[in-house]
């Protein structure tokens, strides 16, 4: 499980080495939350007992696994009461859930342009130009998302704040990279362009994930490419789809 440290929040700056069009830095007193000590397991469970135990997807398409995935949180109530975030990075799309399991939103995304499920130890501290690759992968688990704020006054949220991994409104800044068009592509072999991070449309960053998880924490569950999902999530069981 990746947590953040309120240490690390007190570093004067910190380059997002990985995962970002852009390097962004987060300063003091910028982080829009905290982290604060979760209640006990028995008091969590006893105020989530009335929610319901699978996840309602609506009317979106979603692949096997993401639907396994997100009634296996409600299921387990592994979100703790939170909002969260199923991120299929094999069929590079993201679904914003409220803590209740309805579906907030869903969207196509740019994630990491290589194939694997770990970062590299270390690689949050490294300039981007230093990131080889075969280096720029998003990795998979289960992770604490935190809002923040990067050196241009850019809210973003962390989703790995050691290897410098966030979800962003998509940058395009760079012509060649074509990041627009892979978002609005009809297939997703080339939406695999990022340093890590993950980007998504602007509408949907301000529209969903600002109001969901701009001003608190989050779940979000990056699902894994090159290893089975229990080897990740080590308490995983699939439950039934809704």
């Amino acid at each position: 499980m990746a947590t953040t440290e309120s240490s690390q929040f007190d570093a004067v700056l910190k380059g997002l080495g990985m995962g970002c069009a852009a390097i962004a830095l987060i300063l003091p007193g910028q982080v829009t939350s905290r982290p604060s000590a979760l209640a006990p397991s028995a008091v969590v469970a006893a105020s989530l007992a009335h929610l319901p135990r699978h996840a309602d997807f609506a009317q979106e398409q979603a692949s096997p696994e993401a639907r396994q995935m997100a009634n296996w949180v409600m299921d387990t109530r592994d979100h703790r009461g939170m909002p969260f975030v199923i991120v299929d990075k094999p069929h590079v799309r993201v679904f914003v859930f409220k803590p209740a399991g309805m579906l907030d939103g869903a969207t196509p995304a740019l994630m990491g342009s290589a194939v694997g499920d770990d970062s590299v130890q270390g690689i949050g501290e490294r300039e981007m130009s230093a990131i080889l690759p075969h280096e720029r992968t998003t990795p998979a688990g289960r992770f604490v998302s935190q809002p923040g704020t990067n050196s241009f006054g850019e809210d973003i949220v962390w989703v790995d704040y050691e290897a410098a991994v966030s979800m962003h409104r998509v940058r395009a800044k760079e012509p060649s990279e074509r990041r627009l068009q892979r978002l609005a592509s009809a297939t997703p072999d080339d939406n695999r362009i990022s340093f890590g991070c993950i980007n998504l449309p602007v509408a949907f960053y301000d529209d969903v994930v600002k109001p969901a998880l701009g001003s608190q924490r989050g779940v979000v569950y990056v699902l894994p490419e090159t290893r089975p999902v229990q080897a990740v999530f080590q308490n995983f069981k699939a439950t039934g789809a809704s």
